[in-house]
């Protein structure tokens, strides 16, 4: 089968189109025959050696696919071979065929193309466990979420607008987004160029009340500013560290104000883990999609071969949304 294999570790460089084995499906397993996937933050980071696939997963990239069911491995019930299907995957994405846990799958609502699903598994499921599941977050309720036009914020936005109405949404965005940002059901925009610690504005919007809920990606350098814009019992869920590791907390002020520091990751769940996520994101979330609430934010398709151009489209930080590889 065709796929995208890494020459080493490294940088653009090293991705190349080649041919691989087709996988077999394992014990409640099945086998996938690829029609889209997308371009994930995390690739980027696997491909330069930093991000290993989890034991027994696909060294190939690509944690989400939309395609068909091919082949049934033993013990899975409930699908048919010839059903169009979305899925996280620990890896294997990048290719022709892939293998994904029955638990694991969703069906396409027949309103969806494969490039519409194909965006659909890793950040709209993170972003809707995280905010959701584990950030508990209410309708009424505010929150903070930083990264204004990455996929995880833009469809946290959506998931929001969708599932609470009325909450209130504070983004953190790059000047060149916020309109686009705004569109999509942003209440309030900060420029985190011009205002890097937004503790003061935070406040000044929410009264002084601060917010429910912060998901955040960036790490230590807005820790400081995170903790100061929470409100009593606030919950910041970390789901990335891109500015660094460390910083210091002021641990006095999180035990008066009742706070909350969550860290979360995806891809390293167990099997049985991702599927209760998956199972309450098909049961919550997907009727959303079907009927066209939610559609999935697309900046552009790639076919498979131009591979290099969507991971430099990424780095260069040029999309708002998602961007997909077709393959099928």
């Amino acid at each position: 089968m065709k796929a995208v294999l890494l020459d080493g570790f490294g940088g653009l460089e090293v991705l190349k189109v080649g041919e691989a084995e087709t996988p077999k499906p394992a014990e409640n397993q099945v086998l996938v025959k690829v029609m889209a996937t997308t371009v994930n933050r995390p690739d980027l980071v696997q491909r330069e050696g930093k991000y290993p696939p989890p034991p027994g997963d696909s060294e190939i990239l690509g944690l989400e696919v939309a395609g068909v069911i091919e082949e049934l491995g033993p013990g899975v019930t409930g699908w048919k071979k010839g059903d169009r299907v979305i899925s996280l995957v620990g890896g294997g994405g990048y290719a022709e065929y892939a293998v994904a846990y029955a638990n694991h799958l969703m069906p396409i609502p027949e309103s969806m193309s494969f490039e519409e699903a194909a965006c659909v598994c890793e950040s709209y499921i993170t972003a809707f466990l995280n905010i959701f599941m584990i950030g508990e977050f209410r309708d009424g309720q505010a929150a903070i979420l930083h990264g204004g036009g990455g996929g995880v914020n833009t469809a946290g936005i959506q998931l929001c607008r969708a599932l609470t109405p009325n909450c209130k949404l504070i983004v953190t965005t790059s000047p060149e987004k916020m309109d686009r940002v705004k569109q999509i059901g942003a209440d309030f925009l900060i420029n985190f160029k011009e205002t890097p610690d937004f503790t003061e504005i935070v406040k000044e919007y929410t009264n002084k009340k601060g917010v429910d809920l912060i998901l955040d990606h960036i790490g230590a350098k807005y820790l400081a500013p995170n903790m100061n814009s929470l409100a009593y019992k606030g919950k910041l869920v970390i789901i990335g560290v891109t500015s660094g590791i460390k910083a210091e907390l002021n641990l006095a002020l999180m035990m008066v104000k009742r706070q909350q520091i969550i860290g979360s990751v995806l891809r390293s769940r167990p099997v049985s883990e991702k599927g209760e996520i998956v199972a309450e994101f098909t049961r919550r979330a997907l009727p959303k999609f079907a009927d066209r609430t939610i559609v999935p934010l697309i900046e552009k398709v790639f076919p498979l071969d131009q591979v290099v151009e969507a991971h430099r489209m990424m780095e260069e930080d040029r999309h708002f949304g998602k961007i997909v590889l077709k393959i099928g």
